[in-house]
C-alpha cells in the first residue's frame, strides 16, 4: 500500500497521516487542538509534537477552548511545570489568548469550523502544482493567516496556517499515489485549482 513519504516511520507520524492528517474537519474542537498544535510546533519538529499531544490534552484541558479561554496566569504557571511539557510562557500564552480568539470567532460565525471553511466554499483544494513543487504556504494560506492575525490570533504566520490546512483536509496534499488521496478525494467535494500554487 502505497503512502506519503514522510508518514513511513511505523510509529507516531504514520499512525496521524493513516487516520488523521488531510481527512476534511468540522468538529471544532479538533480544529482547535489541531491549530494549537501548530502554534506550538513552531520552530520544533512536527513528531515532537505527536510524542507531547497527551502532555498537551492535560495542560490545555483536552482542547476544550471554552475551558482554555477563562485561564489565568496561575495556569501558565501550572502549565510550564507540568513534566514533558514545552517551557514557553509565549506559547503557553497564545493558546490561552487564541482560545478567546476562537471563541469570537464561533459567535460570529457559529463555528470556526463555518468561518474557515467558508475560504474554499466548503470544498478540499488540489493543487496539482504540488506534485513537483514542494510548498509551505500559498495565497490561500496568506490569506487565512491575514484574517486570523487581524482578528488577534498569535504564532499563526502563513507557513503555520498552511499546515493546519493540509491537516484540517481544506488543503489535500497526500501524494497523488498515496492511498489515503483516493480515499479522501471520494469522500468530500473536491476542486481542482490548475496553475495556481
Amino acid at each position: 500500500m502505497n503512502k506519503c513519504a514522510w508518514c513511513r516511520d511505523g510509529g507516531l507520524n504514520e499512525t496521524y497521516h493513516d487516520e488523521e492528517w488531510g481527512v476534511p474537519l468540522h468538529d471544532d474542537r479538533k480544529q482547535f487542538e489541531f491549530l494549537m498544535l501548530e502554534v506550538m510546533q513552531c520552530g520544533l519538529s512536527w513528531t515532537l509534537m505527536l510524542k507531547k499531544r497527551e502532555t498537551f490534552r492535560a495542560c490545555f484541558a483536552g482542547f476544550d477552548y471554552k475551558k482554555v479561554a477563562a485561564f489565568t496566569e496561575a495556569d501558565v504557571e501550572r502549565i510550564l511545570n507540568v513534566p514533558n511539557m514545552i517551557r514557553s510562557p509565549r506559547k503557553v500564552r497564545a493558546v490561552i489568548n487564541n482560545a478567546r480568539k476562537f471563541m469570537e470567532i464561533r459567535q460570529e460565525f457559529g463555528s470556526f469550523s463555518a468561518f474557515l471553511w467558508r475560504f474554499t466554499n466548503g470544498r478540499t483544494y488540489v493543487y496539482p502544482r504540488h506534485r513537483t513543487e514542494w510548498v509551505a504556504r500559498n495565497a490561500l494560506s496568506d490569506m487565512v493567516a491575514a484574517e486570523l492575525v487581524g482578528r488577534g490570533f498569535k504564532y499563526l504566520g502563513s507557513i503555520t496556517v498552511y499546515s493546519h490546512l493540509q491537516a484540517a483536509g481544506l488543503i489535500l496534499d497526500h501524494e497523488p499515489d498515496c492511498y489515503r488521496f483516493a480515499e479522501i478525494a471520494a469522500r468530500y467535494p473536491i476542486e481542482v485549482r490548475e496553475g495556481e500554487l
